[in-house]
């Protein structure tokens, strides 16, 4: 099962979970409310408060750092494509014969770069291989060019560029790893719950049930935490980054 699909079976389970929550709350009221005589003990209000305002700064809190790893993976996207372009560009100091070498080799790390999605689902050990591969081939054969050119300023401007290039795939691997601890996640489905029933006990004075604000209340903290995770997986979930890889495209395009 993807990661995406563990996401909406978690909303949906969530949603689910603070709906009977709110039920068992308003049902623990009333029958502490009979035993009490017809009346509850008053003074809770501040407890309910502060859970929620918990809530709130943890969904807060989580949202924040997933859309900030959401922007970060953004941003190191066309951080590489401009490292795969100056690299390329530089091709053009080294010898005529290195050049029909490595531009190929320019081109096929690109279209591996942008397959690395379908790639990494499909095939993790096979996707690195090929990377590796590749990495290692363009490096040797700019370094065996860059000494085919007398004096030093060819090696500092080429070999530093195509290192930066090959350094910034570690970069986004490791990005793209990060993820929210699992525990921050459990500690929000937790109290979640635990505001849901606190919500159902207040609400257990009202003559009738409002199923408005019980599915509302619900669906907002669902749908709160659903994007949460969707942003942790922009690769497969309804937030995507498909549209920051038209950079390396055109990057592409241009490319002989």
């Amino acid at each position: 099962m993807s990661e995406a699909s563990i996401a909406a079976l978690s909303a949906v389970g969530l949603f689910i979970g603070v709906l009977l929550f709110l039920e068992g709350g308003i049902r623990l009221g009333r029958a502490q409310s009979r035993r009490a005589g017809g009346s509850l003990e008053g003074g809770t209000g501040v407890i309910d408060t502060a859970v929620l305002a918990l809530l709130g700064l943890l969904i807060g809190f989580t949202f924040n750092g997933a859309y900030a790893r959401m922007e970060s993976r953004r941003a190191l996207i066309a951080r590489e494509a401009n490292a795969i372009g100056t690299a390329y560009l530089r091709l053009d100091l080294l010898p005529g014969e290195a050049q029909k070498v490595l531009r190929p080799l320019f081109r096929q790390y690109l279209e591996a770069r942008l397959r690395s999605y379908e790639a990494i689902m499909a095939d993790v050990p096979g996707y690195r291989a090929e990377l590796g591969r590749l990495q290692g081939e363009i490096w040797t054969k700019a370094e065996v060019a860059c000494r085919q050119v007398p004096g030093p300023p060819v090696t500092i401007v080429v070999l530093p560029a195509i290192n930066e290039m090959i350094d910034i795939t570690t970069t986004r691997e490791m990005v793209a790893m990060t993820r929210v601890p699992g525990v921050i996640i459990t500690l929000l489905f937790a109290v979640s719950l635990i505001s849901a029933l606190l919500a159902g006990y207040a609400m257990s004075t009202w003559m009738r049930r409002s199923w408005l604000h019980m599915i509302l209340f619900a669906a907002i903290i669902a749908i709160s935490i659903y994007v949460i995770l969707d942003l942790e997986n922009p690769r497969i979930g309804l937030i995507r980054l498909d549209a920051a890889d038209v950079v390396l495209q055109h990057l592409l395009e241009k490319i002989n």
